[in-house]
């Protein structure tokens, strides 16, 4: 058998042996793309929305240029091409003059070189100095910072941003534009669809399961959460807050009956065999009764559930102390 033929059976055979996962529910999904890889459609008013069916952005139009908020590079040169569609559409201007930063992110701020190096850049302090920091030449920083909050006015229209402490990361902000009935808030629901590892590879799970109250304490009707195929609505946040409301509750049910002692006792002295057996048997057992409610609810929840009810787990366990006993 030649190499290329008995590379060819053996990726076919691991192609076969690959799990299969609950289908994706219909309302998870999101217009059909363009034949550049992009679609992009109207928020409200001279507000739009751009997605390549994983990542997203918006851009607000006004007589002093266009608004951009965050940069993907999935999305990369088709933000632009976006922006011309609709100015020559509506016979407004296509020039970007200013971007605003979710937070430090390359997924998400990644393309934002791309813009004229005039472009107005805006972002919390702390994600200035988290690009400084990390010298990216694809991401600049901003040049114009806020600490809790700012308010712009750029021609005629009013977007106010704010910061209520670490969630995802540090410097992760709320975009509010009230004449929009609009909210961005990247990466913290997902619309339609569980988190992806580790709860959207957060950095701050108590800031993270508190965000979504203060994103509701907001009046706004359409949501742009940075992932994924389609925008959100409240109900979309109310369930993501309700899926790590019931993991967080089975979390707390699985440490309090599971018995660590089985897995100390098989692996003796390999102390890490052991705290790793006990800690994965926690998250799938806390995740199991997640995954039936939702499976069929949120695209992906038995594929990622269990992963983000580790680091959960690892936050009530370590930043709120739960199950935490002192020895006698």
């Amino acid at each position: 058998m030649g190499t290329s033929e008995a590379t060819t059976r053996s990726s076919s055979a691991s192609s076969d042996s690959l799990p299969d996962y609950a289908p994706v529910p219909r309302a998870a999904v999101g217009p059909a793309l363009n034949d550049q890889g992009y679609y992009v459609g109207r928020v409200e008013r001279n507000l739009y929305w751009v997605t390549d069916g994983t990542y997203q952005a918006a851009f607000l139009t006004t007589p002093d240029g266009v608004v951009m908020f965050d940069a993907p590079p999935t999305i990369g040169h088709n933000l632009q091409r976006a922006v011309d569609e609709i100015a020559g559409a509506n016979g407004v201007s296509n020039t970007v003059s200013h971007l605003i930063y979710s937070h430090h992110h390359a997924d998400h701020a990644g393309a934002s070189s791309l813009f004229d190096a005039g472009v107005v850049r805006i972002g919390h302090e702390e994600t200035r100095r988290l690009l400084l920091r990390d010298d990216d030449p694809a991401r600049p920083a901003p040049e114009e910072t806020f600490q809790d909050r700012r308010t712009l006015d750029i021609g005629g229209e009013r977007i106010e941003l704010a910061w209520h402490g670490s969630n995802h990361t540090p410097d992760n902000i709320y975009i509010h534009l009230p004449d929009h009935d609009t909210l961005m808030l990247v990466d913290i629901a997902n619309c339609g669809w569980a988190p992806v590892y580790l709860s959207n590879l957060t950095e701050d799970i108590v800031g993270y399961i508190e965000a979504p109250a203060n994103a509701l304490s907001y009046p706004w009707k359409h949501f742009v959460g940075g992932h994924l195929g389609r925008l959100g609505t409240r109900d979309d946040v109310t369930l993501h807050q309700r899926y790590m409301a019931d993991l967080s509750e089975s979390i707390r049910s699985a440490i309090d009956t599971l018995d660590p002692t089985p897995y100390f006792a098989k692996y003796g002295e390999n102390s890490w065999a052991a705290v790793k057996g006990y800690l994965d048997a926690l998250a799938d057992t806390a995740a199991a009764p997640v995954i039936e409610k939702y499976k069929d609810v949120l695209a992906a929840a038995d594929v990622f559930t269990a992963s983000t009810a580790f680091w959960v787990m690892e936050s009530i366990r370590l930043d709120l102390g739960y199950g935490s006993y002192v020895h006698p």
